[in-house]
């Protein structure tokens, strides 16, 4: 096989590369309690190892032209914030700016993308100069092309691959549907440009992930713990890996994996581009953007605090438990009848899931479920299933809160509300995707009391109407309020205690006004509706309940 030559160095693939052992051996592996525990920490000579390009940024002229005034303006109207790090670039504001080859501009094109997003305004030049980078925004908010499309332009001046060489970019997921999402997007883009990627994660099969690792290929994308298993079997390994990217790092952390994405990111130079990406920013996170990443710069889209996508509409409904399949019906008849339906509901368990599922189906719904005790196969035919519109009710627990990105998704109800505020959004945040509008249906009962204050601050934060029955919870602790009776009277298919809303006109230039009527409550208020803010469109009836 020889080597391969680089800046007039030959380096050979049978001994050591990178700084690191080819490790391997004679002996049969040894069985461990715990992942990873064969995985030694690399003691890395950064002398010793190739050098490599990884600032490829070359300022737009259009760009280059804006004003500190005009570019402090662009942030504030995008809502973009940065922080840390030494001077960073301008944003772009299209798509040409970034200089991207012409084969992604191509594909851009095809796929009908007009402007990048706020985060990839300011995500493009980041990635694109080499630096290491933390990206805090909302579900949807196209984070996958921001690191995707730049880690393209670094594995294309890199050198070729030789046999036995692991990835040049990694993506760490927390989900095997994120995972898949993520290697799709790849997939589209790398291949113009003849890069090869692969997703590897648990509850598949391992003979087609070993195959595609062992033929090579410029991206993987994987979970941690089938990406520990293959790095200890020696199976593939991250000698070339100069482009690291954790994606949705919080959730990575909420599922436990702090101890796997360490041992991985040990077996990678320390001179490598780190990108994180979370919706969250907690002090765990934080902490692992200390470790990880090198002098970086941290970009925030839109509040740092605990906040829903502005573009969907939150309705909550204060109930019991025993009220919940009948306004469940109500509400899905409703849905149904509109053009758009595609609905994600949210359940608790898995067990459920599968008899809410069954219910359903019974009474004639095209519904189906997906959950953690569903083999891959299974799952994917789902998916598909429901990517496809044939069956527009998906019913899940929280492994597809994250990761499942459907475009087109309308509704989502959350039969059972989460356990935090933080798994709300995300629940939510599977609805209005990128610049779609979307609707969120929550049952809330009083046995959710702990969670009400925090849902109470997002729905404030997104200047969402706020139902009184809920606000009764808050402030009659202990009693449960208003929340059991559920205003029950005369709902006539519709949700129950809303009496009217309307619409008000406004002169050009004021937003026009939400009024909602509340029966029981004798209450009657007004909302102001934001500019960015959609009518309500299904239910026509309502806006609260």
């Amino acid at each position: 096989l020889g080597g391969y030559n680089l800046e007039g160095k030959n380096f050979n693939l049978d001994g050591p590369r990178f700084g690191a052992s080819r490790g391997g051996g004679g002996l049969p592996p040894k069985k461990f309690g715990n992942p990873g525990e064969r995985l030694r920490k690399k003691k890395w000579d950064l002398s010793e190892l190739p050098k490599f390009e990884k600032n490829f940024y070359v300022e737009h002229p259009e760009v280059a032209r804006l004003t500190p005034y005009e570019v402090e303006e662009l942030r504030r109207k995008k809502e973009i914030t940065v922080r840390g790090g030494d001077v960073c670039p301008k944003p772009v504001f299209a798509f040409h700016h970034a200089n991207f080859p012409q084969y992604v501009m191509d594909v851009l094109i095809d796929q009908n993308f007009t402007e990048p997003t706020p985060i990839q305004c300011q995500g493009f030049p980041l990635a694109l100069s080499g630096r290491d980078m933390v990206g805090i925004a909302q579900t949807g908010s196209g984070k996958t092309l921001a690191y995707l499309l730049p880690a393209i332009v670094h594995i294309n001046h890199q050198p070729y691959l030789e046999r036995g060489d692991g990835p040049i970019c990694l993506v760490l997921a927390p989900t095997r549907e994120l995972a898949q999402q993520v290697q799709q997007v790849a997939d589209d883009y790398g291949k113009c440009s003849r890069l090869k990627s692969t997703c590897i994660y648990g509850g598949a099969p391992k003979g087609p992930q070993i195959r595609d690792l062992e033929r090579g290929v410029e991206i993987c994308i994987a979970t941690p713990g089938r990406l520990i298993d293959f790095l200890e079997s020696g199976k593939t390994n991250l000698r070339r890996c100069t482009y690291l990217v954790l994606d949705e790092a919080d959730r990575m952390l909420d599922m436990g994996f702090e101890p796997q994405i360490r041992k991985i990111v040990d077996q990678i130079r320390p001179d490598r581009q780190t990108l994180m990406w979370s919706a969250t920013w907690p002090k765990e996170v934080r902490q692992l953007a200390e470790d990880f990443l090198r002098e970086y710069t941290q970009i925030n889209v839109g509040n740092l605090e605990l906040s829903a996508n502005h573009n969907i509409l939150q309705i909550v409904d204060v109930c019991m438990e025993s009220e919940k399949d009948h306004k469940l019906i109500q509400l899905m008849e409703e849905i149904m009848a509109e053009k758009e339906n595609k609905t994600i509901i949210f359940v608790e368990t898995k067990r459920r899931c599968d008899d809410l599922t069954r219910r359903m189906r019974r009474d004639g719904w095209p519904a189906m479920c997906i959950h953690g005790d569903k083999s891959q196969p299974e799952r994917d035919w789902v998916l598909n299933e429901f990517r496809s519109g044939k069956a527009p009710i998906l019913i899940a627990t929280d492994v597809a809160s994250r990761g499942l990105d459907v475009e087109d998704v309308k509704f989502v109800i959350n039969y059972d509300y989460p356990n935090s505020s933080e798994d709300y959004v995300h629940r939510i945040g599977r609805t209005a995707r990128s610049t779609n509008k979307g609707t969120a249906y929550t049952f809330f009962t009083p046995g959710n009391l702990k969670q009400a204050r925090e849902l109470i601050k997002v729905l404030e934060e997104a200047n969402q109407a706020i139902n009184p029955k809920l606000m009764q919870l808050v402030d009659h602790r202990g009693g449960g309020g208003g929340g059991g009776k559920g205003g029950s009277r005369g709902s006539r298919g519709h949700f129950e205690g809303v009496s009217h809303q309307s619409t008000r006109g406004a002169r050009s230039g004021q937003s026009p006004e939400i009024v909602v009527e509340l029966i029981g409550f004798g209450a009657r208020f007004k909302k102001k509706k934001a500019r960015n803010e959609f009518k309500c469109r299904s239910p026509p009836q309502c806006l609260v309940t």
